[in-house]
């Protein structure tokens, strides 16, 4: 197998957090300039992104398993 591939792996996915990153800010300033006032992220907000996030982190992990030579 080719030497190279964690670090295409590790650029891939950090591009692709980024982006998510970039679209989900995106969307919070579009939404809160449709009020007219900074956007208010509550704790409850934060922790429940925060178990969604890790839920998804821990499917991503599972891509692989299973899957032995």
């Amino acid at each position: 197998m080719d030497s190279g591939w964690k670090g295409k792996v590790l650029l891939i996915g950090g591009l692709v957090g980024a982006l998510t990153g970039l679209g989900a800010a995106y969307l919070i300033i579009s939404k809160s300039q449709e009020h007219d006032e900074p956007p208010r992220i509550g704790a409850g907000d934060g922790l429940r992104l925060a178990l969604l996030l890790l839920g998804l982190v821990r499917q991503i992990g599972e891509l692989g398993a299973g899957q032995e030579e």
